[in-house]
Parts: structure tokens; sequence; C-alpha cells
């Protein structure tokens, strides 16, 4: 049921962005951005990454999105670069690409301060050995923000670390500083790990790497958005979201070793669009 309603309410919340953005499916499928996503996901440079296209759906959560070739993109906390081999290639060389990490250091933990500190250097490391064409890429920290680069941002891209923002004291800080990268008519795309509605607060404190939908949508639009959109692209009604030890205990991680969750696909994921307001 409550897949059923997501869709409805999808569909009720997307329908002005979809009069302003979205062609038809057949349209869509013969655009040149269609095309060019297409490319990008054939790459080379993904060769190791297409096993998880069934779980990410990449092609259907950008064009969600609204990512279009052309634009710039925050893709927050890029980490070993999945969607980077996607995104730099697909906007082309008249795009941006901003990797965006992390400030730690007002973190409410040493460790997260510690992994936090090595995500930049760790990304312009490997980045170079990819071999990617298309967009230029930049990477920074939050901290590292100039007033110039202020409201130039068309989208930004949350895949599945509002949790740790929540559980490491950073989300009011994160949240602000990618909000004013945005233009006035720029949007957040937000997927992460789902918790069951009616889950404890104990266990949707981000420590078990999953979130309540309305908790998410709540602690965004509280931050200046607004909700325009949501999808099940990304949803596993397979997963119970009830793990002890959390979100590793799904594949890929598959931290338990449980047979009954081998084959049960990744976790079940909202997928959420955002307006600046």
């Amino acid at each position: 049921m409550r897949y059923l309603l997501a869709a409805a309410a999808a569909m009720a919340l997307a329908a002005p962005a979809a009069a302003d953005h979205h062609m038809t499916a057949e349209h869509a499928a013969h655009s040149p951005s269609h095309h060019a996503l297409m490319m990008a996901l054939a790459s080379d440079a993904r060769k190791d990454d297409k096993a998880r296209d069934q779980y990410r759906h990449p092609a259907e959560t950008l064009s969600f999105f609204q990512v279009e070739p052309g634009m710039t993109v925050v893709d927050y906390m890029p980490a070993s670069g999945w969607y980077t081999r996607v995104l730099v290639p697909y906007l082309g060389t008249s795009g941006h690409y901003i990797g965006l990490n992390p400030d730690g250091s007002t973190a409410n933990n040493a460790g997260w301060v510690d992994y936090a500190a090595k995500l930049t250097p760790r990304f312009k490391e490997a980045w170079p050995g990819w071999n990617l064409t298309g967009a230029p890429i930049s990477v920074i920290n939050s901290n590292e923000i100039t007033d110039d680069m202020k409201g130039t941002v068309d989208r930004v891209l949350i895949f599945r670390e509002m949790h740790n923002l929540l559980r490491n004291g950073v989300m009011h800080q994160e949240l602000t500083r990618t909000r004013s990268l945005l233009k006035s008519d720029g949007m957040l795309g937000i997927v992460q790990h789902r918790a069951k509605d009616d889950a404890s607060g104990d266990y949707t404190d981000g420590s078990k790497g999953y979130l309540r939908q309305k908790d998410v949508i709540g602690l965004v639009e509280a931050h200046g958005f607004e909700l325009v959109g949501m999808s099940d692209i990304n949803a596993n009604p397979a997963d119970p979201a009830n793990h002890e030890r959390g979100v590793w205990e799904m594949p890929p991680v598959w931290g338990s070793k449980k047979e009954e969750l081998k084959n049960l696909g990744e976790s079940d994921r909202m997928t959420l669009l955002f307006r600046k307001r």
C-alpha cells in the first residue's frame, strides 16, 4: 500500500514539473539528452560499475532529477566515483561536475572528522585514472565554498548519505551550504535507504543507515526546500528494513552473511526531488 500511495503522491507532486520539463516517453527516448545518457552509461570507464545499475537505476534516477547535459551539478560525497563516471561524460564539455565533500571538522565524533578529511585527497588521487572526457571536474570541501560559487549550480545530488549527515551532527551545516550553491530554480535530488513508516526513533537516528521518508522530507523542507516529486524507482519492497546491524546486512556489503538476505537485492530506497525556495 505504501508504494501505491507514494506513486500517487509522486504523480500529484511532480505534475507541475512534468508539465514544464518532461517530454513524452517516446520523445524522450529519441532526445539528444537520452542518447548522451545512454552513451555515458555504456562507457568502458564503467565496466566495473554496471553490475549495480539494476539496483541504482542511474538512467531513471537522473531523468527523474531532470539532470541535463550542460548543467552544473554537485555530486555530494562522490566517494569512489560511481556517479562521477556517469555524470562527467553525460554533462559534456559545456557542463561542470563538482564533487563536494563535507566539512568534518564540526562533526560530533572523531572517527567522522578523520574520515571526512580523507575524502577529497583520495578522490583527487583517483579520478585521473578513470580517463574521463566531458565536463570539467572540481572537488572541494563544503567549507571551501566561495561567494562567487553561490547561486551557480543547477542540481545537487545526495546519494545514500543523509544518514551519515544526521548521525554525525552536520546535516544543518551541509544542507545550508549546499543550498547556497543552487540557483533560484535549482533542485536537490536525494536517494536514501528507507525505514518503515513506524520505525522507532532509535532505529532511525542514522546509525542503522535507514531513515523514515517523512522525516527526510521534513528535515530537508526545514532547510529551505520544497518537495516537488518522489518516486519508487529505487524501491525494494523485499527489504524488511529492520536489520539489527543496519543496512550493511543487505547486499552488497552483506555483513551478516544471512542466507535469507543474500538474494534480496539492495536496500529499499526513497527517491526525492526538492526545489530551492
